[in-house]
C-alpha cells in the first residue's frame, strides 16, 4: 500500500511517522519551499504528549520546549482567580509542554527524515486536485512557488493534512469557508525573566474587555537566565472585519487596551512592547461538514475538523487523526473499508 500525505505539517509528519511504525508506505507533499522553524508558541497538552511519547519523541520535545507546572487564572488587574497543576504535576502519566512551534515541526521533520529517508518529504508541491478510479489515486500538484506544473502521483489512498485552507476539502465542498467570530488574536514572543518561577501558563482577563494568554517556550535562552515567553493578545469587537492570516502585526490595532496592565507580577505593557515578533491572526474555525472520507481520499487535522486554538487542541486532535488513520489502513485489508471506519 502507497499513502500520498499532502502537507507536511503537524498532522502529516505525524501520520508519516505511524504509518513507518506500522510498515505502511508513504510520501509526504508540502506546500512550502522548505521546512524551516517559522512561527511561535504552542502547547502540547498530555493527550498530545501521550501520542508523540508513543512515536519515541516524548523526550526530545521536553528538552525542546518548558513543562508547565500549573495553570493560573487571573482577571484584568492581575488578581489570581483559580490555579491548578497541569500534566504530571496534575497526577498523569504525560506532561503538558510549551514549546516553539517551529521547533515541534523541525523535530517531527527531522525524525521522519531518519527513519523513512531524505527523500520521502517533497517540498514546493502545492496540490491543486484528486482523481480516482477502481485500482487508486492521482494527486495533481504545481510549483508553489512558481505556479508552473509539476508531476502527478499515484497511490492507493491519499490523506489531506493541508490546514483550514485545505485544497482537497475545497474540492469536496466547494462553496467551503471559513467561520468568524468577530475575535482577532496578536501573538508574539519576548526574551525576558522568567515569570511565576518560569513553569506556569497564565490566562489574564476575559476576550470582551481584552485577554492575554502567556507561556514559556524555551529555557536558557542566554547567560542571563532569560526565557523565550509565548503570549497571544485576544480582543472580540462587534465586527465582521477579520484581520489577516500570519502576517506581522501592528502594536496600535491592539495595545491601547493593554497599555495600563502593570501587576506586581508583570509588566504586560512592557512584555508586548519587548517582543521580538507579532503575528495578527483571526479566531477561525469551520462549520462542520457531513463527511471526512470520499473513497480513496480522506481529511484529517485542520483539513476535516479545524477548531479554535484553545489550549493548541488543534495539535492534539491531529496527531490522534494521524495515530487512528495509520491503525484503520494497518488493520484493514481493503484501504477504502479503511477509510470508512
Amino acid at each position: 500500500m502507497e499513502v500520498a500525505i499532502v502537507g507536511g505539517g503537524i498532522c502529516g509528519l505525524s501520520l508519516a511517522l505511524n504509518l513507518k511504525e506500522r510498515g505502511i508506505a508513504c510520501r509526504v507533499y508540502e506546500r512550502a519551499p522548505e521546512i524551516r522553524e517559522l512561527g511561535v508558541g504552542i502547547t502540547l497538552l498530555r493527550h498530545a504528549m501521550r501520542e508523540f511519547s508513543a512515536l519515541g519523541l516524548g523526550d526530545t520535545l521536553l528538552k525542546a520546549g518548558i513543562e508547565n507546572r500549573d495553570c493560573a487564572f487571573f482577571n484584568r488587574f492581575g488578581q489570581l482567580i483559580y490555579r491548578e497543576d497541569r500534566g504530571k504535576f496534575a497526577g498523569y502519566p504525560f506532561p503538558e509542554v510549551g514549546i516553539h512551534r517551529g521547533r515541534l515541526h523541525v523535530i517531527l521533520y527531522e525524525a521522519v527524515q531518519k527513519r523513512l529517508g531524505r527523500n520521502v518529504v517533497i517540498t514546493d508541491c502545492e496540490c491543486v486536485g484528486v482523481e480516482q478510479d477502481a485500482r487508486g489515486a492521482t494527486v495533481h500538484f504545481k510549483q508553489a512557488t512558481t505556479g508552473n506544473p509539476r508531476e502527478s502521483v499515484r497511490a492507493d489512498i491519499v490523506v489531506a493534512c493541508d490546514g483550514i485552507n485545505s485544497a482537497l476539502r475545497k474540492q469536496f465542498y466547494p462553496n467551503d469557508r471559513v467561520a468568524f467570530s468577530g475575535i482577532n488574536t496578536w501573538r508574539g514572543v519576548t526574551r525576558r525573566k522568567p515569570i511565576l518561577g518560569g513553569r506556569t501558563y497564565m490566562r489574564v482577563g476575559s476576550i470582551l474587555t481584552g485577554k492575554i494568554v502567556i507561556y514559556p517556550i524555551i529555557d536558557n535562552l542566554d547567560d542571563e537566565g532569560n526565557q523565550l515567553i509565548n503570549w497571544m493578545a485576544e480582543i472580540k469587537r462587534d465586527t465582521t472585519e477579520q484581520n489577516d492570516w500570519n502576517k506581522p502585526g501592528s502594536l496600535a490595532d491592539f495595545f491601547p487596551l493593554y497599555e495600563s496592565w502593570r501587576f506586581d507580577w508583570l509588566d504586560v505593557a512592557q512584555m508586548i512592547r519587548d517582543a521580538d515578533q507579532i503575528l495578527e491572526y483571526p479566531m477561525v474555525d469551520k462549520d462542520p461538514i457531513d463527511r471526512w472520507t470520499f473513497d480513496r481520499v480522506a481529511l484529517a487535522g485542520d483539513a476535516a475538523h479545524p477548531m479554535y486554538p484553545r489550549g493548541s487542541n488543534g495539535a492534539a486532535q491531529a496527531a490522534i487523526d494521524a495515530r487512528t488513520l495509520a491503525d484503520l489502513l494497518k488493520n484493514t485489508s481493503d484501504p477504502r473499508e479503511a477509510l470508512k471506519g
